[in-house]
């Protein structure tokens, strides 16, 4: 996919507006069109509000896939998961990122501020967004995430 055409949805609390920020820039300097759902400054926030904006993004189809970062990137993937079209992941390594794309159709990667350092959620975002689904035996498993969907 050209990464033009590739919308992705951003958001952050306090603990993780700095690398949200130098996520962003890295995404838009890549050719991706970045919607940042905030927040902006360092002041106290609730991750909740803005791992829901990103989600509901991403489930609608305005953006193909989200970033949520927080201190551990934990509190971000469970908010975000309450959506029922949200396949929302804590990646600390570029292998959780291919195989977490390639295995569960993963669309939303959380990372932690406080638990990674910026170059290494780089590399495992770029390959979080450019690891295709490979789908086939992994359908029937993902397909039961949400019960009453099986296949």
């Amino acid at each position: 996919m050209n990464p033009a055409q590739t919308p992705i949805a951003i958001g952050a609390d306090h603990a993780g507006v700095a690398l949200k920020d130098s996520l962003r820039a890295a995404l838009e300097a890549a050719g991706h069109k970045v919607r940042d759902f905030g927040t902006h400054g360092d002041g106290s926030v609730d991750y909740p509000d803005f791992a829901h904006q990103v989600a509901k993004a991403v489930d609608s189809g305005e953006a193909t896939f989200g970033v949520l970062v927080c201190g551990t990137g934990i509190g971000m993937s469970i908010a975000a998961n309450r959506h029922a079209g949200i396949r929302a992941v804590v990646v600390h390594n570029t292998t959780e990122a291919r195989l977490t794309r390639a295995h569960n159709n993963a669309n939303l990667a959380c990372f932690g501020a406080r638990t990674m350092g910026p170059e290494a959620v780089l590399d495992s975002l770029s390959v979080f967004l450019s690891t295709p689904y490979e789908g086939g035996r992994h359908e029937r498993r993902v397909s039961k995430i949400n019960p009453g969907q099986e296949a």
